[in-house]
């Protein structure tokens, strides 16, 4: 079992800044990403496979801004987006769905999106956590990184991914962990009082 915390970041100027530059381009490469596979469902008919985005977009600015991880993961979750649609389409056909579903569709002009790190990609340093940026952010703006505080209530080795997500202009870190399950109880229903 997984759980998620999130946390309201409390950015100083450059942190914003730095905030603002990954989710805006997470957008963006999220809205390339759907227009592919778009593209490829509307020409051929065909769904886009789960690795095909990223051979695709490898060179593309977008992608290499972003940690590799990072924009791996975006273009995942579109490719999933679209198998999500192939199911809902089948349920339909099958006469089990009461709508039609529709093709994932853009994003608006502008915004910001989720940026997803995977655990491997995250270092402790100190009571922070240090998350990298892209090569090219590296060459730009001679920066390879930024941190944001570890809550002392969760260990480092439990995190499984860093979320950085971009809500009511604001930014929140979601912290994903593992989570022990809870015991099953041995509940005797004769012993239940209804009202």
């Amino acid at each position: 079992m997984y759980g998620c915390q999130q946390n309201l970041i409390h950015p100083n100027d450059q942190l914003k800044a730095v905030l603002e530059f990954i989710c805006s381009e997470s957008h963006k490469l999220t809205n390339c990403g759907i227009y592919y596979a778009r593209q490829l469902y509307f020409k051929t008919g065909k769904l886009i496979g789960k690795y095909d985005l990223e051979k695709e977009y490898k060179n593309n600015k977008h992608y290499q801004v972003l940690h590799s991880q990072a924009a791996q993961q975006i273009l995942r979750s579109v490719s999933e987006s679209f198998k999500s649609f192939k199911e809902l389409d089948k349920k339909y056909t099958k006469g089990e769905l009461h709508f039609k579903p529709r093709l994932p569709n853009y994003r608006s002009c502008a915004g910001y999106a989720l940026v997803t790190y995977p655990k491997q990609a995250l270092k402790l340093v100190g009571d922070s956590i240090k998350v990298p940026l892209g090569n090219t952010v590296k060459r730009w703006f001679k920066l390879d990184s930024f941190l944001l505080p570890m809550p002392s209530n969760l260990q480092f080795a439990e995190i499984n991914e860093l979320r950085i997500l971009p809500r009511n202009q604001c930014f929140y870190a979601e912290f994903v962990y593992e989570q022990k399950s809870a015991p099953e109880l041995a509940l005797n229903p004769q012993y239940a009082v209804f009202n």
